[in-house]
């Protein structure tokens, strides 16, 4: 029986096509564009579920296929895919949740006049994102991670015609770059110091992982560090975040596609295919677990006081990526991957149901909402069920993800563990408030708010589904998902102290909640009338984007400013001057050829007289 996984690159392949075929019809593609994207989405889907399937049956061998691309001298570039257990993950975690998303959107889309080039874009999204899971080497992953981060920008800034929109979208390609220059250099070195050249993982693991002295560890962390320089940069950590937020702008959909599935996962990945290079450096690994350990209470503290509904995902996003990172600097790939497979279920799940809501309510604030829960039922079960995974909440799948990461963060360092706990009830907290805003209480914006159609609320039901069985595939008890996802046998044991500290953090976060924003026994103004100042600093998020603004932006346009007039002045002065002085030499020739014999005559005699003087006044010389 031949594997499956010698297909595999026609999952991306699919997607590819749609968006070929979406671009060659135009808009004149209408809905049948966004049937053509959903069904491409669907077939990857299959083919990712069933190579999957063969790699979960235990018989299937890792398999690669290349080609040479390019060759230069004795030099040779390959190209090409391979297929391992943690490839097949991400592809079946990228299909399930764009063929959602694809599902969804044919209600949130249908009255958009682009639908069918917002279709073309999702496919060439969801294509990128799974050609860079199967990449073969660096070299192919960096040629989709750049396609990613291109297809970001359009997708951000779809509804260009509004300047918040086109706004994002360049701050996020521009953002995103700073990282992408780090990947870029951490190749050119790997290419420089590794034996023949050899960028691929199977040879990155032979060198970094059982080999010894091949690298030195100095280059070997400036490698890491430029590597996570630019998952950093896509998966929105400190201080590389503020893109996340402010993409925001562009369709819900499609904030759910990035932040559960697609570009913010790319940095995670990156991180767990290169992490031989990682272990082989402690400074990296303590570098990625502070960076992440900081990014996941920095952000949550953000979530806490902020009142568009989807920002307050973006932000609570932006920590669930710090925990992974955190799980990856202390060691354990397998909880970093957990966490990412369980997150990506229940944060597309609420951007899903958040744009339910706004495509009932048309407003994001959730300070103009409330009482939806009666009149959205589905929305508001399938909305709370990821809101209490998200919070941590037994037995829901978060709850086991986000155990696996406190329990390698124990292991680690316990400060680690302290700042994750934290993080977790701040979570718990803001989630609590933004469901009991929007759904509990009493009507205080459109009274005529309902619910969704079953084309946008079949794919919550499945994802609430998922977000509440999806953690089961590991426990504390059975650590077969990481041994299967690392083929390496882990010491699971369950962490008495981190399931009873996990889950109270979780229900008491849920619990103020609760008193404060439902029952009303606490006064919701009791910290802003105490401390406007904190509520301030995070209302405007550590004023983190004025201080970029001030130290870099400003200093930018300034240098631009002088850059344009030197160009001005100088450059196109001394262009102008050379211009102007064969002008003013002509008109000067044209008097003096002015074909009247007077004018000759006058001119032959001045100089005959100058000439007189010159030789006379010798004798005085």
């Amino acid at each position: 029986m031949s594997s499956l996984a010698e297909y595999a690159w026609l999952v991306p392949v699919f997607p590819a096509a749609a968006f070929a075929a979406l671009t060659a019809m135009g808009r004149g593609a209408g809905r049948a564009g966004a049937w053509i994207g959903t069904l491409a989405s669907l077939v990857s889907l299959i083919l990712s579920l069933l190579i999957a399937g063969q790699r979960l049956s235990g018989t299937a061998e890792e398999y690669s296929n290349h080609f040479d691309w390019i060759q230069v001298g004795n030099t040779t570039l390959p190209i090409g895919f391979e297929v391992t257990n943690l490839t097949s993950l991400m592809l079946v975690v990228v299909t399930l949740v764009s063929f959602l998303v694809n599902l969804y959107s044919q209600g949130y889309m249908k009255d958009d006049e682009r639908i069918s080039t917002f279709f073309a874009y999702v496919a060439l999204f969801s294509a990128s994102m799974l050609g860079l899971v199967l990449s073969y080497n660096l070299l192919t992953m960096y040629i989709f991670w750049e396609l990613v981060g291109v297809c970001s920008f359009l997708l951000v800034g779809f509804w260009f015609r509004k300047p918040e929109a086109r706004a994002a979208a360049k701050k996020a390609f521009i953002v995103t770059r700073i990282g992408d220059l780090g990947l870029l250099i951490a190749i050119l070195l790997l290419f420089w110091y590794m034996p023949n050249h050899e960028l691929d993982f199977t040879n990155l693991h032979n060198v970094f992982g059982t080999q010894t002295g091949v690298i030195s560890t100095g280059i070997t962390t400036l490698i890491a560090l430029l590597i996570f320089l630019g998952a950093v940069g896509k998966s929105g950590q400190f201080p590389l975040h503020v893109w996340l937020p402010d993409a925001m702008e562009g369709p819900t959909p499609i904030s759910a596609l990035i932040h559960a599935a697609t570009m913010v996962a790319a940095g995670v990945f990156l991180v767990a295919r290169t992490f031989d290079i990682f272990h082989a450096s402690q400074a990296a690994m303590d570098t990625v677990a502070v960076i992440g350990a900081f990014t996941a209470i920095f952000a949550a503290t953000i979530g806490l006081a902020q009142n568009d509904i989807k920002r307050i995902l973006a932000y609570s996003t932006v920590s669930q990526l710090g925990y992974m990172m955190l799980a990856l600097g202390v060691g354990s790939v397998s909880a970093a991957m957990f966490h990412l497979f369980t997150h990506a279920f229940f944060k597309a799940l609420l951007f899903l149901g958040a744009g339910s809501v706004i495509h009932s309510v048309h407003t994001q604030d959730i300070r103009e909402m409330g009482g939806l829960g009666g009149r959205m039922k589905i929305t508001a079960w399938t909305f709370g069920i990821g809101a209490l995974a998200l919070s941590g909440i037994p037995p829901l799948a978060g709850f086991w993800s986000k155990d696996a990461v406190l329990t390698a963060a124990l292991d680690g360092h316990p400060v680690y563990f302290v700042v994750g706990v934290v993080a977790a009830f701040f979570t718990a907290l803001y989630m609590a408030r933004l469901f009991f805003l929007v759904f509990a209480g009493k009507p205080r914006g459109d009274a005529h708010a309902h619910e969704s159609p079953a084309v946008m609320t079949i794919p919550l039901v499945v994802l609430a589904v998922l977000a509440a069985l999806a953690g089961f595939v590991q426990t504390p008890f059975n650590g077969w998902f990481g041994e299967w996802l690392t083929g390496e046998a882990e010491q699971e044991h369950a962490s008495g102290l981190v399931i009873i500290v996990s889950t109270a953090v979780g229900l008491l976060g849920v619990y103020l909640g609760w008193l404060i924003y439902a029952k009303g026994t606490v006064r919701r103004d009791i910290v802003s009338s105490r401390m406007p100042g904190v509520v301030r600093l995070l209302e405007r998020k550590y004023y983190v984007d004025e201080l970029y603004h001030y130290v870099i932006v400003k200093p930018l346009e300034g240098l631009g400013k002088l850059l344009i007039a030197f160009d001005d002045y100088v450059v196109d002065g001394a262009v102008r001057l050379a211009g102007m002085s064969a002008s003013a030499i002509g008109r000067l020739n044209t008097r003096l050829q002015s074909g009247q014999v007077q004018g000759y005559v006058l001119t032959a005699l001045i100089g005959l007289v100058i000439l007189a003087l010159a030789v006379a006044g010798r004798r005085f010389w």
